[in-house]
């Protein structure tokens, strides 16, 4: 059946790829590409009401809802209507059998007057309450633990100045909540409250939306190869998942900022199951052996692309002029050394990942991670984003930073295994890619781009005549 979904007003584009994922992780393979969308008559498509036909019951909503971190309620809906009388005779109309089940003696509810956009005073929302009085409710009111929760959700034309998508006229929606999200979530793991966090650690709602995205649940193991201060797979150890990290920074996953202030500290905080192991690691040089492969069910993480900070790698002077081989550690300088690195380009680090997903995701499983994208790069006929024979991309979601460059979230799926041609294959596609975005891969080019002066007397390019974008804040 359509359902009324309505979305907290904020990050979306990552609002209708999140309930695919999770459609996807509660109802099974094919269940994300099985979920329909449609507008509701007069809404623009960055309004927060969105009508979803799932391929499941009302298990598979109330799921999807409870887990999700954009959406705001899943609602059976009864009626909708410009006015309330319009939405009177919408209710009446719809079917008996839908609604006696839940109007019975024995059950309680309770109805919530919502709203968007406007301000509905206390005495209005009682005066609309009782103007429900031709719905035949026969329970009892319980306004703290009702067995039934109505919402009557009301938008109307606010103008168009304040940044909220436009509304053709005033919709008033009314349904029956099937599920509702959890509020406490973000509250518990935000980062100011955390004992260890860095300058570019994850924003807490960003790691649990990268999360979903990777389907993170108990029994599978997801890996982060730029574990940093481990926000990521906080995240996921919260959904349940075992969790594996590696950084190149030995002083990050080592040492920390003390005994009590690491990586570990953040899983003891919030009681959760710790990683694994977490690795000294470089990506540019992995350490799994060889034959080794298809061990992890998801990566998730956020490359350094050398914005805020830079990517680095093995290597050091020397050794990257080839004047003397990679040299090896004594063994009475073991347990102190830190290794010497070089700068890691953008163009290197997305073909290092690629390759370590292909080589050790399962087959179905899942790869997340952002994606730099300077906003007047429109070259017609390229590819914006990498690609790679063993993955096919389930959804891209843009996070605007500023007016130069916003950051793209890409999920993938590998849908076949990793062999030698498929190897050669991906890197014919690194290369391809590598020619056409040659002018800011390399090291230090976007941030140059981000960074450099700005020209006052004009606007960017990408700012003209472009399409509006509806992004709130928290409401």
């Amino acid at each position: 059946m359509w359902y009324l979904c309505v979305f907290y007003h904020r990050l979306l584009d990552y609002r209708r790829p999140e309930v695919q994922s999770l459609a996807e992780l509660f109802g099974g393979p094919g269940s994300g590409d099985a979920v329909e969308w449609r507008m509701p008559e007069n809404h623009h498509e960055d309004s927060p009401f969105h009508l979803v036909r799932l391929p499941g019951d009302e298990r598979l909503a109330a799921q999807i809802a409870n887990r999700s971190l954009l959406v705001k309620g899943i609602y059976e809906l009864w009626g909708q209507g410009a006015t309330y009388d319009e939405l009177e005779k919408a209710i009446r109309e719809y079917p008996d059998e839908r609604k006696l089940p839940y109007l019975t003696p024995e059950s309680s509810f309770k109805i919530v007057v919502d709203s968007f956009g406007k301000v509905i005073s206390f005495e209005e929302q009682n005066e609309i309450i009782k103007g429900f009085t031709y719905i035949p409710f026969e329970g009892r009111v319980n306004l703290k633990k009702p067995e039934h929760k109505f919402f009557v959700l009301e938008t109307d034309d606010y103008g168009s100045q304040n940044g909220l998508p436009p509304v053709v006229q005033k919709t008033i929606f009314f349904g029956r909540e099937v599920g509702a999200a959890d509020r406490h979530l973000l509250p518990t793991y935000q980062l100011k409250s955390r004992k260890y966090i860095g300058p570019t650690a994850m924003d807490c709602e960003m790691a649990f939306l990268m999360a979903n995205q990777g389907l993170a649940r108990p029994g599978k193991l997801v890996y982060d190869p730029f574990v940093g201060t481990g926000s990521i797979l906080v995240a996921a150890a919260h959904f349940g998942a075992m969790t594996m990290g590696a950084d190149i920074d030995i002083r990050v996953v080592r040492d920390g900022r003390g005994p009590d202030c690491n990586i570990w500290s953040n899983f003891e905080q919030y009681k959760l199951p710790e990683p694994l192991c977490v690795l000294r690691a470089d990506n540019n040089l992995p350490p799994w052996r060889p034959g080794l492969k298809e061990i992890f069910d998801a990566i998730i993480c956020d490359p350094p692309y050398g914005v805020r900070a830079g990517g680095r790698k093995s290597g050091g002077r020397k050794l990257l002029k080839g004047i003397i081989p990679p040299y090896t550690v004594p063994d009475e300088k073991r347990e102190n050394h830190i290794p010497s690195t070089a700068p890691y380009s953008l163009a290197e680090c997305v073909h290092d990942l690629l390759h370590l997903a292909a080589r050790m995701l399962v087959v179905g499983g899942r790869l997340v991670f952002f994606y730099p994208m300077l906003r007047e790069d429109d070259a017609a006929g390229v590819s914006k984003f990498p690609e790679h024979p063993c993955f096919k991309l389930v959804s891209s979601c843009e996070q605007i930073l500023s007016l130069r460059y916003s950051r793209v979230l890409l999920t993938m799926v590998k849908v076949g295994p990793y062999t030698e041609e498929v190897e050669r294959m991906g890197e014919e596609r690194h290369q391809e890619f590598r020619e056409n975005h040659q002018k800011w891969m390399e090291e230090g080019n976007l941030h140059s781009a981000v960074f450099s002066p700005a020209e006052h007397d004009k606007k960017p390019e990408s700012d003209r005549g472009s399409k509006p974008k509806y992004r709130g804040k928290y409401v």
